[in-house]
């Protein structure tokens, strides 16, 4: 009776979810051009009130596990501006099996302006997740990302011993690969993590890279921002590369809010990151 049953037991249900976002301009606005979303994707464009789209990203499984795939694509048109965030943190919980599966490409047109700025990804102990980020420019436009990691939640007392977490980002501007870089941490990552090459024993970390023709102007700002925290500025061939550590999430945004200030011109964030 156990045997049969095994046999006819149903697979694991898996999140899967796809989101595609173009825009255009029209009458000196960024506006909606191409709108689509599959499974558990979803978007939302609140009004801004100035002639700048925002769009949320929403995956409404609650989170992701082994086995979920979720696919977002983003175009910004000639000269048009688009931030794009998160509804929230995206947690990833413990994988019984397999690997969740996280896919962004993005496409920034001539003379505009994409600011890619997802809220941090949470990785719980024993949660595998395999992300991947790929970017095409065009040599005049200009390109923000934000990419954030807590490993456990800190304030609950959870942390990340074991799991997976790969994160691949590939950014070409005008054909050519300006920015490459594999982060793997797998099997006992809390022992590895607490090695004085990688973050010290903190569990926070966060990646920022523009790429546009202000990185110049823009550095002396950054590590002004910066002070004397665990964190780093850096700039050539056209792109600036920021990187931090911290005890907690908590602490990271202490610097990483103040820090995208600078790269948004004076702009804060996305007002969804204080809800």
């Amino acid at each position: 009776m156990q045997q049969h049953f095994a046999a006819h037991r149903e697979a694991p249900q898996r999140a899967r979810g796809k989101g595609r976002l173009v825009t255009k301009l029209f009458d000196g606005r960024t506006r909606l051009s191409e709108f689509y979303q599959e499974g558990c994707a979803k978007i939302r464009l609140p009004d801004t009130f100035s002639p700048d789209m925002e769009a949320i990203l929403i995956n409404t499984s609650g989170g992701l596990t082994g086995g979920d795939v979720i696919e977002w694509s983003v175009a910004a048109a000639a000269s048009t501006r688009l931030t794009v965030t998160t509804q929230a943190n995206e947690k990833v919980y413990r994988a019984a099996s397999g690997t969740a599966s996280l896919t962004t490409n993005l496409r920034v047109a001539a003379n505009a302006a994409l600011h890619w700025m997802p809220q941090e990804t949470i990785l719980f102990d024993q949660s595998s997740l395999s992300r991947r980020l790929e970017v095409d420019l065009h040599d005049t436009s200009e390109f923000l990302a934000v990419e954030a990691v807590l490993m456990g939640r800190q304030a609950m007392g959870e942390r990340l011993n074991r799991g997976l977490f790969r994160d691949r980002w590939r950014v070409r501007r005008g054909g050519r690969l300006v920015h490459a870089e594999d982060v793997r941490f797998e099997g006992e990552v809390n022992a590895v993590a607490s090695q004085p090459a990688t973050l010290a024993g903190q569990t926070a970390f966060a990646t920022v890279l523009y790429v546009g023709p202000l990185a110049e102007a823009l550095l002396p700002k950054v590590r002004d921002a910066l002070g004397l925290t665990n964190g780093g500025a850096s700039r050539w061939n056209g792109k600036l590369v920021v990187r931090l550590i911290a005890s907690s999430g908590f602490e990271l945004r202490k610097v990483l809010v103040p820090v995208i200030t600078v790269l948004r011109n004076g702009a804060p964030v996305p007002k969804v990151w204080n809800i």
